[in-house]
C-alpha cells in the first residue's frame, strides 16, 4: 500500500515542483479560524480524536509558563479543540503545509515517520492551509498523517500570526518558545533538529 502512495507521490512531485509551493495564505480565505488564548487557558492534555489526531501529547508534571508563540487555540481537520498552550515547556515544530503543494508531500513520509517517536518530547503539530478541507483530510490520510495533530488554519490566522509567507515551512520552537528556526527543512535536516530537541 505504501509503495502504492509513495508512486502517486512522486507523480505529484514531478508534476508540481516547480509551481504549487509558493504562495502564502490570502485574505478573505474560508473559515477554520484560529483564537488567540490567555496562558491562563492552558487545558489539559488532548486525548487522540476519532480520526486519529491527537491534539497534543500529555501534559507535563508541574505546568509551565505558556509563552506568547503557543497562546493560541483552533480546532484540528476533524474538528476536534486544540489548545497549544498544552504543548508549553516542550520543544515544538509547526509545520505549515498545504495540499496541493508538492514540497510538502515530499516532507509528509518524514513527519509521518518520526512524529510518533518524539509526540511526548518535541510534538510536531501540523497547519494545513490554503485548500479545501476536503483537500486537506485527503492529504493527511494519502501520507499517514492520521497520528499527527493537524489544525485547520483554512482562514490563515496562523499564517498570519508566524508570518509564513509561503510552504512547506517549518516554524522550529524551543523548549522557552522562542523561534529556533523558521523556513525550509528537508527530511534529513528535520529529523536532525527533532533529534537534537528532544536530547536538550
Amino acid at each position: 500500500m505504501r509503495t502504492a502512495v509513495r508512486v502517486t507521490a512522486a507523480a505529484v512531485l514531478a508534476l508540481g515542483a516547480a509551481t504549487a509551493c509558493a504562495a502564502g495564505p490570502e485574505g478573505g480565505a474560508p473559515a477554520g479560524a484560529v483564537a488567540s488564548a490567555s496562558p491562563a487557558l492552558a487545558s489539559p492534555a488532548l486525548a487522540p480524536s476519532a480520526a486519529g489526531s491527537p491534539a497534543a501529547g500529555p501534559a507535563s508534571a508541574s505546568p509551565a509558563r505558556v509563552p506568547a508563540a503557543l497562546s493560541f487555540t483552533g480546532k484540528t481537520l476533524d474538528g476536534t479543540a486544540f489548545d497549544a498552550a498544552a504543548l508549553a515547556g516542550r520543544p515544538v515544530v509547526l509545520w505549515f503545509w498545504a495540499p496541493w503543494c508538492a514540497t510538502c508531500a515530499s516532507q509528509a513520509w518524514t513527519v509521518a515517520e518520526i512524529a510518533p517517536t518524539y509526540r511526548d518530547t518535541v510534538p510536531i503539530v501540523g497547519v494545513a492551509g490554503l485548500g479545501e478541507q476536503k483537500a486537506m483530510k485527503s492529504f493527511v490520510t494519502e501520507f499517514d498523517l492520521g497520528g499527527t495533530t493537524q489544525i485547520d488554519d483554512r482562514a490563515g490566522a496562523l499564517w498570519r500570526r508566524f508570518k509564513v509567507a509561503e510552504q512547506s515551512t517549518f516554524v522550529v520552537l524551543d523548549r522557552t518558545g522562542r523561534v529556533v528556526h523558521k523556513g525550509f527543512l528537508d527530511g534529513e535536516a528535520l529529523t536532525r533538529q527533532v533529534e537534537t530537541l528532544a536530547r536538550g
